[in-house]
């Protein structure tokens, strides 16, 4: 961890000291960029070639066999049209569409594909696509391992890492094995080895992000649904990544999402879980040291909502999420103001 990432997080603790608010985070703006299906949700937003790109599953409802993948794009952030639409075979189901820009430039799509196996038996099948210019994209390539969900990838000095884990419908009912997640490499983004073998296993552990910090430092945000064991994990992990120190964040996340601003702060996002079922979508702040996590903001949000994109533009951040809270599940685009603390003089330091 490098010595401006931990200056930080002093300062951090000695303003929470001092009596300071724990955020100062401010919502700038947000806007209804799409609507156009019945259920619009499960978003990832990236920049490429000086344009915005998001993505999104379109379909009935949240679990309907019928989901499609629009991507769309804007200049400015105010103005959206389509890209693409990717609809899924007749019966099947495409799910969690996330963007990365890969190492030599193309616009790297990663979803998932849900096939009925008859019953409640169900195969998730993780693909990707690829794009030069985000309007022309390969088709749709396989990739992983049958009964493991790759749900994200993360690029790092031409590498990509992402956690893939076994879903409940298909791994442990057919194969009658623990529920646990695995970390993959990558070169090229098709083909993937397996990097840690059992990243992580208690309380069914799914949903990822991992970053990579200045000086190298692996971050990941881990979900997990096990019962009662619900709260995300937090780990830290240093090259070559085989070796993992957890913590426990004490809040239950989901569709988790992660970044790093550029004065060291992390910040994560994802699904707050209220009482009587009530949901929102909430911004954190992570501190490494404690693996615990701080309520920052809370984004106009409700019902059926969270999965949310964030990339820092211009002094902001700008973060794409799902929500019902108007009726409708759409898509949203917010820019939310987090300014750097202010630093508290502390004598002979």
């Amino acid at each position: 961890m490098s010595g401006w990432s931990r200056c930080c997080r002093l300062l951090l603790v000695l303003a929470a000291a001092a009596g300071c608010g724990p955020s100062g985070a401010k919502l700038v703006s947000v806007q209804k960029i799409w609507d156009q299906a019945p259920h619009s949700a499960f978003t990832d937003l990236v920049r490429f070639q000086d344009q915005w790109y998001c993505t999104f599953r379109e379909g009935q409802d949240h679990t309907s066999h019928d989901g499609s993948i629009r991507v769309i794009t804007s200049a400015d952030g105010e103005n959206w049209s389509s890209a693409v639409h990717m609809p899924p075979e007749p019966g099947n189901d495409l799910r969690d569409p996330k963007l990365v820009v890969t190492p030599d430039g193309r616009l790297m799509l990663l979803a998932a594909e849900r096939k009925s196996l008859g019953g409640e038996q169900e195969d998730y099948n993780p693909w990707v696509s690829f794009s030069k210019d985000g309007k022309v994209w390969t088709p749709r390539q396989p990739v992983g391992e049958p009964d493991f969900w790759l749900w994200r990838v993360t690029w790092h000095e031409g590498t990509g890492y992402g956690v893939g884990y076994t879903t409940r419908e298909a791994y442990s009912q057919r194969n009658s094995q623990q529920e646990f997640a695995r970390l993959y490499k990558t070169r090229d983004g098709v083909a993937y080895d397996t990097h840690v073998n059992v990243l992580f296993a208690r309380g069914y552990p799914n949903e990822s992000t991992i970053i990579f910090l200045e000086d190298g430092t692996a971050v990941c945000l881990l979900r997990r649904d096990g019962k009662p064991d619900n709260s995300a994990q937090i780990g830290v992990s240093e090259p070559p990544y085989t070796l993992w120190n957890w913590k426990d964040s004490g809040q239950r996340i989901g569709g988790p999402n992660l970044i790093s601003l550029p004065d060291g702060r992390l910040v994560a996002a994802g699904r707050l879980y209220l009482p009587d079922r009530e949901r929102r979508t909430l911004l954190w702040s992570v501190d490494l040291e404690s693996g615990t996590v701080s309520e920052l903001l809370r984004l106009p949000s409700g019902g059926d909502t969270s999965y949310p994109g964030m990339v820092w533009h211009e002094g902001l951040l700008w973060m794409s999420y799902y929500s019902t809270h108007e009726g409708k599940t759409s898509i949203y685009l917010a820019k939310v103001d987090i300014p750097e603390p202010e630093p508290v003089e502390v004598s002979g330091y």
